[in-house]
């Protein structure tokens, strides 16, 4: 950092520099000098400054025998004046109080925004923005002509519309007003409430840019509000898609679909454990996951299906309470297993964070990676469906079962995979879980009824009725959440869906099959 500022000390002009020299002594002196000298190296905009003031507020500034003034640099220190090597035997520490603290976040939030990082810039300039003066307009001016970060340069700006806000030039003020009303911020807004107060004369102005900025509030609450909803229902598209393929083809009502997406989500723990052993998996282990979280899934369903499901086919009320016995058996051996207790599974580095759309609409990155990774499944599954043997015979068994096994498919072999298949589906669904929820042994109950809803209102066995279903139920719960709240949201959305189902009993897309037609 003061390698930098020495290169800029070549190219500032005499009266900066003799500026910036000027203010060193006072840091030597009493509090009230160091204070005072501190609020003029920070109102210089001297890059120089930073390193010096950074090691004053760190107490590794030293004072000389002869008044000079040392930075640390690397393990010996320099002269702060000339950036030369200095010897810093026998020189004291500068002592700090409250009133040199204070001046000091001043000096360093202004003197931030001549900052190598852009970071450190942003920082500085959303600091500004709140404590506002109109002693920043001039720094500020200057710092916006040099950025070349155009989120950093948006962020001075409108540092610079607040502080313009509390100067004394009328014409400064109006464009200050005009450039509020165009940032659309909740901040900005507040501000322009307040400068309401206290200048009468640009009431029509401010309340012009009042609207403005609640027209683009409500259009960002609204896309925010639309994204909740999508990805609520790509959770609910990855939880049903498993349903809907099962229940299609076999008529099975699986009570056990919830704990299946238990399974993916604590296969997911387990290989995030393993390869935490494995440093160079690690970063791979969100990936490994998916087909392991699948194939163990699939595993146990077929072994439902063989052992138990075949035995019970066209009893659909034992099926019922035999997967729901099935399902508290998986959730006790997991307890057993695992303990009651949540366990973590991290994101990679990818998935985390929020990102800011244009117009300022923030999403988080974990689920907008679970959206693209639901409609990732689904035409896989599309796929797997329409383009494979394994699709077109499932295709010939829901549309009539007795002429498939008549052209030699043999149905309990289709049986046995379409659970499998389903099963392994609901895998994937503990995966993209397991990024948002705790993984508990409770992780898919919450999800089971949720499902069956999605599947029954958009229809059994239709993929593309599951993918409305699912979208439509997720917006329609997020846009009545605000109003009515979680709870009350989920039995509107229940009893409308009783209703639908009482004109359309086949849902929205009808199909012709076993299922369907039962």
């Amino acid at each position: 950092m003061l390698r930098i500022a020495v290169f800029l000390l070549l190219a500032l002009p005499a009266r900066a520099q003799d500026a910036f020299t000027g203010a060193l002594p006072g840091l030597a002196g009493g509090f009230g000098e160091i204070a005072a000298s501190v609020e003029r190296l920070g109102s210089l905009g001297d890059p120089r400054a930073l390193p010096v003031l950074r090691a004053l507020q760190d107490g590794t500034l030293r004072k000389a025998a002869d008044g000079r003034l040392l930075v640390p640099q690397g393990t010996g220190f320099v002269d702060a004046a000339t950036g030369q090597p200095a010897d810093a035997a026998g020189a004291e520490a500068v002592r700090l109080n409250n009133r040199v603290r204070q001046a000091l976040r001043g000096a360093l939030g202004r003197l931030q925004l001549v900052s190598p990082d852009a970071a450190e810039r942003g920082a500085a300039a959303e600091a500004i923005f709140r404590s506002r003066g109109a002693d920043d307009v001039p720094l500020l001016q200057a710092a916006i002509r040099r950025e070349a970060v155009p989120e950093v340069r948006a962020k001075m700006e409108l540092a610079l519309a607040a502080a313009q806000l509390v100067a004394s030039d009328e014409s400064a003020k109006r464009e200050a007003v005009a450039r509020l009303g165009a940032a659309g911020t909740v901040e900005a807004r507040a501000l322009l409430l307040e400068a309401r107060a206290t200048n009468p004369g640009m009431a029509t102005a401010i309340d012009v840019s009042i609207a403005s900025i609640d027209r683009t509030l409500s259009f960002r609450r609204a896309a925010e509000t639309l994204f909740q909803g999508l990805s609520l229902g790509s959770v609910l598209l990855l939880a049903a898609l498993g349903l809907a393929v099962t229940f299609g083809v076999m008529g099975v009502i699986n009570m056990a679909h919830g704990e299946f997406v238990m399974l993916g989500a604590y296969a997911t723990y387990m290989v995030q454990e393993f390869c935490r052993g494995v440093p160079w998996l690690a970063p791979w282990s969100l990936l490994l996951s998916v087909p392991a979280a699948f194939l163990v899934t699939a595993a146990c369903g077929a072994a439902l299906e063989r052992g138990l499901i075949r035995h019970l086919y066209g009893r659909p009320l034992e099926t019922l309470l035999m997967t729901f016995g099935v399902g508290m058996i998986l959730q006790q051996a997991v307890r057993l297993a695992f303990g009651a207790q949540n366990r973590e599974v991290i994101s990679p580095a990818w998935m985390q964070g929020t990102l800011t759309l244009p117009g300022g609409i923030a999403v988080t990155q974990n689920r907008l990676w679970i959206i693209v990774f639901g409609l990732i499944v689904l035409a896989l599954v599309f796929a797997a469906i329409r383009l494979t043997r394994f699709g077109l015979e499932m295709r010939a068994v829901v549309q009539n079962r007795r002429i498939a096994a008549t052209m030699g498919i043999r149905t309990g072999r289709v049986d046995a995979m379409t659970f499998a298949f389903g099963s392994g589906l609901a895998g994937l669904a503990g995966v993209a879980l397991s990024q948002i929820d705790n993984v508990s042994p409770n992780l898919g109950t919450g999800y089971i009824i949720d499902s069956f809803m999605v599947v029954v209102f958009g229809g059994v066995g239709s993929l593309a009725g599951t993918l409305v279903g699912a979208m439509t139920l997720g917006v329609v719960n997020k846009v009545l959440e605000p109003w009515a709240g979680a709870v009350l949201a989920k039995v509107f959305v229940l009893v409308a869906i009783m209703l639908f189902i009482q004109r359309r009993p086949k849902g929205l897309f009808a199909l012709k099959g076993r299922a369907a037609e039962s």
